[in-house]
């Protein structure tokens, strides 16, 4: 049945999977953006509009609601400005708390919110991991709204961030990769299949009040990954795993670096593994997804990033020649 859906952070990473896949299945979805100019490879699907709002406007929250079946928070923050949990706390349990006001304020009965594995309030390692968790017990508390939270492992595909951070990473980085918490495990889960798992859900009256825990097929140290991705690359580089000690100095001094590649709530969050106890049982029993790995899906966008790098190299050689 044809839904009304307002995706926030619809035009983030997995927002763009996400929108795809409910647009496929023939619902009407509001991407609402400051800038959504910036976003219009989403118009080219036809139950896609994007709308001029500001999500954390509670005013825009409120018109962006009306008439709406289904609202999906995606919105969040892997780092913030200062290492104090305030960013963490206002993004996503004070956004939370406004998103969960205008649905029901607004009638809106449906809610799905994107969590994180290992999200935790009381127990979680990092400013993070707690934030995450105490959003995520917010919108279950929340009175006249059906929920479901998903609790993803490390998501890869298409503009992921951390795939191609390690693989841009490792093209800079001359002979040796010092890697802090490689012994930190993951099962790495394909965007599309959470976007699938997130869409199927929207039929599933017994996902109501479920979190789900969403894992990949196969477990990997952060070590592996890295080889594995330098491997792909055709890069030879010796990936040096730091120890405890290492890890947290490289934390702290890579907190202050511009974009932050690794700080330090990153190194608390590592702390604990993002491995799920069931495997990848959840979206191959509850959502009948047999999940993609990093073996099948990581060659082909990677091979066409290097793809894309040669073209321009070879442009810019070629603007070069040209020259008198």
């Amino acid at each position: 049945m044809k839904q009304h859906i307002c995706v926030l952070g619809g035009s983030g990473f997995v927002g763009q999977h996400l929108v795809s896949e409910l647009a496929a299945a023939g619902h009407e979805v509001i991407v609402p953006s400051r800038h959504p100019e910036r976003h219009r490879d989403l118009l080219v699907l036809p139950t896609v509009k994007l709308v001029v709002a500001n999500v954390f406007d509670p005013t825009d929250l409120q018109t962006l609601f009306k008439e709406q079946d289904t609202v999906i928070n995606l919105i969040g923050i892997l780092n913030e400005r200062r290492d104090n949990g305030e960013d963490f706390q206002r993004v996503h349990v004070e956004f939370a708390d406004q998103v969960i006001a205008a649905c029901q304020s607004q009638g809106v009965s449906r809610l799905l919110h994107m969590s994180a594995l290992n999200a935790d309030a009381q127990h979680g390692t990092s400013y993070y991991l707690r934030s995450k968790g105490e959003a995520e017990d917010h919108v279950h508390n929340a009175d006249k709204i059906d929920v479901t939270s998903f609790r993803p492992s490390v998501i890869f595909g298409p503009g992921d961030q951390f795939i191609n951070r390690f693989a841009a990473l490792l093209k800079i980085m001359p002979g040796v990769f010092p890697l802090a918490c490689g012994q930190s495990r993951f099962a790495p889960v394909y965007v599309r299949d959470v976007a699938r798992a997130f869409t199927q859900s929207l039929r599933m009256p017994a996902s109501y009040g479920q979190r789900y825990n969403l894992c990949g097929p196969h477990v990997y140290t952060l070590e592996e990954l890295v080889r594995e991705i330098a491997g792909m690359l055709g890069l030879k580089r010796g990936v040096i795993a730091l120890g405890d000690v290492a890890s947290r100095l490289q934390a702290n001094l890579l907190e202050y670096m511009p974009g932050k590649p690794f700080s330090r709530d990153n190194y608390r969050s590592l702390q604990m593994d993002s491995v799920c106890p069931e495997g990848d049982r959840i979206l191959r029993e509850v959502f009948g997804i047999a999940p993609a790995s990093i073996e099948t899906e990581v060659p082909h966008y990677l091979l066409n990033s290097v793809l894309r790098e040669r073209y321009y190299e070879f442009r810019q050689l070629a603007r070069r020649s040209a020259r008198p």
